[in-house]
């Protein structure tokens, strides 16, 4: 017979902590206080990703703000765990859109 934990709180009954299990998104910084970096990374098979790093916000904003810089740019990437991922060297493009929507960013890196 294979025991099962009692809940999802890893054997967890009951606790007076209002705060336990309770996990909050952290609120989405408007784009004047985002602090964001842009960095070039060379992967195997000498390919490039343009790197954007330093979101504060929902995952859910992330992922429009590396929806809309995907089309922007006209190429495939990623967002993952507060990061996102283009395809090739798009840090230019990227770095004039996000300073016109009003971010604070900068090329990082050599």
């Amino acid at each position: 017979m294979k025991k099962r934990p009692l809940s999802g709180l890893g054997g967890l009954v009951y606790s007076t902590n209002k705060n336990i299990g309770t996990e909050r998104e952290p609120a989405t910084l408007p784009p004047q206080q985002q602090d964001l970096r842009i960095h070039l990374d060379r992967l195997g098979g000498n390919k490039t990703v343009t790197r954007i790093t330093g979101f504060v916000g929902k995952p859910a904003d992330l992922d429009d703000l590396g929806r809309t810089l995907k089309s922007k740019c006209g190429v495939g990437g990623n967002t993952k765990d507060g990061v996102i991922l283009l395809q090739g060297d798009h840090r230019d493009k990227v770095l004039a859109f996000l300073t016109e929507k009003g971010y604070k960013a900068k090329k990082a890196g050599g």
